[in-house]
């Protein structure tokens, strides 16, 4: 009989979390992660090579170019 109580106030802290949890900090998150602003450089380099590997492609293989015949999208 004493279940409402319980679950009553586990509603009540769900509803707190879920509405206002606003308080993450971005910053210390990043730092836990070990994610950090000097390797957004190296993934743009990283990028720009997987681009240009795959732009050769691009020009090989065009956007209407299908071995069935017909043009690309949906139906």
């Amino acid at each position: 009989m004493g279940r409402g109580r319980a679950k009553a106030k586990q509603v009540k802290v769900a509803r707190q979390l879920k509405y206002n949890s606003g308080g993450t900090d971005l910053d210390r998150l990043r730092d836990e992660l070990g994610v950090g602003d000097s390797s957004n450089d190296d993934a743009d380099d990283l990028n720009d090579e997987l681009a240009d590997r795959y732009a050769d492609y691009a020009d090989d293989y065009g956007a209407g170019d299908d071995d069935d015949g017909r043009t690309s999208g949906r139906r």
